[in-house]
């Protein structure tokens, strides 16, 4: 049998771990799934034959190195950080990997041995990044053998709560790590690059100038990623004019949440004195002007200039921040993290909650001398709160993609992410029976388009 290593059973690795058991009969597989707690993993192999789950600490290199070695292909589901240490063991024993997560510096300078030893590491194979590079390197590549020039590429993506669950005045629930939704946006200016003229939005303007957007029918709001330009040399894309990644959100989503840039909510910089005894309104109070007689309802409204009948006045009432009873519970955190606490109060999904995923592409070029555009869109709805959207998206992509490896259909090694027709067309191609389908159409060729950017 072939034995595949899956090192995270988180939320998502379900729907990997369930494509690999439909096709462990037929390809012969044996899967050992292992994570630091067991519970989830016995949960999602439900008693299958031909999987296994492992108590594994990834810190533990003995334990590591010997499951590492026993397998064929090794699955990394841990965050980016702690590859490093499981790649340099794949590169020992000679066994391929496979992430969903961005190249690091770590992982990019193993490349000549990986190749050296005829191995695919196979990284940024998930959903974002991932289904937008194939999908996107799908639609560059085609365009370019018609002999067209590219002009412009816009792809936008984000992880929302499905319209029948969207119970909020925010339309907007955690479908992934909330963390990374209260840190998003930091850590240097978004830079892109539109006709031609480089584009920088620091991090306390960059959700106020966010742009519009329709995918089927419904219409969303996006504001800038931190590098829009890191993958032009990548889809060969270094002298188009105009090149722009952004994050979806409903529309409305980005004004409330600059509210608390503006406050310093989203700080994870320092640690706050006794926060755990600290109520929500205390919290909230911390960033507002000392006054012996104004409410902290007064203050924030004045300081920020929000009316009492504003929309954004009742997102803030609904999420409960002023309640003087509720306490932050959190020692010595950071504003970042307790702003998270108190968002995981009202934007956990429920039980019978659904996630969405929507991805649009833009590509706009010149064929004999007529100027073009193509829209492609995808909108993909989680099932229930084991196999969600936001799963499925993630981890079809990585499970294909390592059978694939595993079966030699996709054998150029290296350490590479997913923007060759070796590794993307079968892989879209596979996707598309389970319901991953991008939608293309020709719309009229609009460039940069001022009416759709806001603020």
């Amino acid at each position: 049998m072939k034995n595949i290593l899956i090192i995270g059973a988180g939320k998502s690795s379900s729907s990997l771990i369930k494509y690999l058991l439909e096709k462990s009969n037929k390809e012969n597989l044996m899967l050992t799934i292992g994570d630091i707690s067991t519970e989830n993993a016995l949960k999602l192999i439900d008693n299958h034959k031909n999987a296994k789950a492992i108590q594994l600490d990834v810190f533990d290199n003995i334990q590591r190195e010997k499951v590492i070695k026993r397998s064929d292909i090794v699955i990394s589901m841990l965050p980016a950080r702690f590859h490093t240490e499981v790649a340099k063991d794949c590169i020992k024993f000679k066994k391929h990997m496979v992430t969903a997560s961005y190249v690091s510096k770590e992982m990019k300078k193993l490349d000549e041995i990986v190749k050296k030893n005829n191995l695919v590491f196979m990284n940024e194979i998930g959903l974002d990044p991932g289904l937008d590079h194939m999908s996107a390197m799908q639609a560059i590549d085609s365009i370019r053998e018609n002999g067209a020039k590219l002009l412009l590429f816009e792809s936008f993506c984000g992880g929302l709560v499905a319209p029948e669950s969207d119970s909020n005045l925010w339309n907007y629930k955690f479908t992934w790590n909330p963390r990374n939704v209260v840190l998003a946006g930091q850590g240097g200016a978004a830079m892109f690059i539109q006709e031609s003229t480089y584009k920088y939005i620091p991090y306390h303007k960059l959700f106020r100038r966010t742009e519009f957007l329709e995918v089927n029918g419904k219409k969303f709001e996006a504001y800038a990623n931190r590098d829009s330009l890191k993958y032009r040399k990548a889809y060969g894309l270094e002298n188009i004019p105009t090149m722009y990644r952004g994050t979806v959100r409903k529309v409305g989503f980005s004004r409330a949440w600059n509210i608390f840039i503006q406050l310093g909510m989203t700080d994870d910089s320092y640690c706050i004195e006794n926060s755990e005894n600290m109520s929500y309104r205390d919290f909230v109070n911390l960033f507002l002007a000392y006054s012996p007689s104004d409410s902290v309802e007064l203050k924030l409204r004045s300081y920020l200039k929000i009316d009492q009948d504003d929309i954004m006045w009742e997102k803030l009432i609904e999420l409960d921040i002023f309640n003087p009873k509720k306490k932050v519970g959190l020692k010595n955190a950071t504003p970042a993290q307790i702003l998270q606490k108190i968002l995981q109060d009202s934007w956990t999904l429920q039980e019978d909650d659904k996630d969405m995923i929507v991805m649009q592409h833009l590509f706009g070029y010149e064929i004999n001398g007529d100027k073009k555009q193509i829209e492609s869109s995808l909108i993909v709805l989680g099932e229930n709160q084991t196999y969600t959207a936001m799963a499925k998206t993630v981890g079809l992509p990585v499970a294909i993609a390592a059978l694939k490896i595993l079966k030699g259909e996709i054998k150029t090694p290296g350490v590479q992410i997913p923007i060759s027709k070796e590794v993307y067309q079968p892989i879209l191609k596979e996707l598309e029976n389970y319901g991953i389908i991008f939608k293309e159409k020709q719309v009229p060729y609009l460039g940069y388009n001022p009416e759709n950017v806001i603020g």
